[in-house]
């Protein structure tokens, strides 16, 4: 690895600017059309070079924590992430740091990271921050999942159309029982309950989504409990998830199946709406992983349908990845208005964490690397023709 001779910091304007960018992050950005210190939005500024040991040394982690200490910045995060995703430099990045890659490769592949034991962590960690934040940041419906944008006029209306497609999909029918496995703050529970007719039972491992979506389905055929999936035996004629098996793990696809096998009746149907990696993944992004969702793991189609294999068919395959992108920017212009209410509760770096997650996982589906899969399951036993629904 080849440096500059000097590692001093000039002023221009009302930056500094670094001379001491390794060759090596110097090519990389360069390739996805990126310049450090340039002037096209998506270009970084750097305040402290220290920003390249860490990220030489640390990866992602690296370069996400230096973000969010200040230590540099970047007009355009969701056009940075997508070149730096299309270009694969955080690939290349990991070549020169393979003990921390391994490290990260061993840590997913000998230990059960999503296990019983764990499985509230990530409820603790991010979806009990505050209900505050997903209230200023969400549509009225509070639907924390991607939206269905065709026709739609804005985030509400894409919203709409997603859950009312889920349950055409599901063919729902008034005095049938579904189960929902991830049911947030029960924005989908409502939704089936008030214009299907269904009765909804809803699990979450997160304390503060169990209270608020116990209230808003108060009145409502809708039960809300805070359990994880694996203690689930009861029958439902339909399930469904959304947004919770990034949660899951391949160490438990197959407990996770078998249990929704044991608990849909033979002539019912299963709707899994899940985040998908383009390619099979033995590890997943560290600092999303220490700062967001914590023990998540993204599946590959390889991976969803190696497990599905005996256990259920596939009736319909709907992939909408590219909504997912508007969906996040409409996130994030509806967290950034409401901070100036948010500011003093959270800080300053809270609302960097919380605008490079936004902004990375826009540009990781800008990007193609990320997938969003609509998959509708059934039993052999189901005698019915399925006809796809959109």
């Amino acid at each position: 690895m080849q440096k500059e001779d000097t590692l001093a910091l000039e002023p221009k304007g009302n930056t500094l600017v670094s001379q001491g960018s390794p060759a090596i992050l110097r090519e990389l950005t360069a390739e996805a059309g990126i310049s450090i210190n340039g002037n096209a939005p998506w270009d970084i500024q750097v305040f402290d070079d220290d920003v390249y040991r860490l990220v030489l040394t640390k990866g992602s982690l690296g370069f996400g924590e230096a973000y969010m200490d200040g230590m540099w910045e970047c007009d355009r995060l969701d056009q940075l992430f997508h070149r730096l995703l299309s270009s694969n430099a955080e690939e290349k990045i990991d070549n020169w740091s393979r003990l921390r890659l391994l490290g990260e490769i061993l840590r997913h592949s000998l230990f059960n990271l999503q296990s019983s034991q764990r499985a509230f962590q990530v409820g603790e960690q991010h979806y009990d921050i505050g209900n505050d934040v997903f209230e200023a940041m969400l549509d009225p419906s509070m639907s924390y999942s991607c939206g269905y944008w065709h026709n739609a006029t804005g985030l509400a209306d894409a919203q709409q159309k997603k859950l009312d497609m889920i349950c055409r999909k599901l063919e729902l029918q008034p005095g049938e029982r579904l189960l929902e496995i991830g049911c947030g703050w029960g924005g989908l529970a409502h939704f089936a309950a008030q214009h299907y007719g269904v009765e909804v039972v809803g699990i979450t491992v997160s304390k503060e989504q169990q209270k608020l979506a116990r209230k808003r389905c108060a009145g409502l055929p809708v039960s809300i409990e805070l359990m994880d999936y694996r203690d689930l035996t009861k029958k439902f004629d339909k399930v469904v998830s959304v947004g919770m098996f990034e949660h899951v793990g391949p160490k438990n696809y197959a407990t996770y199946f078998d249990m929704v096998h044991s608990t849909l009746t033979d002539d019912g149907l299963f709707l899994l709406h899940t985040i998908g990696n383009a390619v099979t993944s033995p590890k997943t992004d560290a600092w999303i992983d220490k700062y967001i969702f914590p023990n998540g793991k993204l599946p590959s189609a390889r991976e969803i349908t190696s497990v599905l294999e005996q256990r259920f068919l596939i009736e319909d395959w709907h992939n909408f990845g590219p909504d997912y992108d508007r969906t996040l920017m409409a996130w994030w212009n509806n967290f950034d208005q409401a901070w100036p209410g948010l500011q003093e509760k959270y800080g300053e770096r809270f609302y960097r964490m919380w605008k490079y997650y936004l902004m990375s996982c826009a540009g990781f589906f800008r990007s193609r690397q990320g997938q969003l899969w609509q998959l509708v399951l059934s039993k052999t036993e189901r005698a019915q023709v399925y006809r796809s629904v959109r």
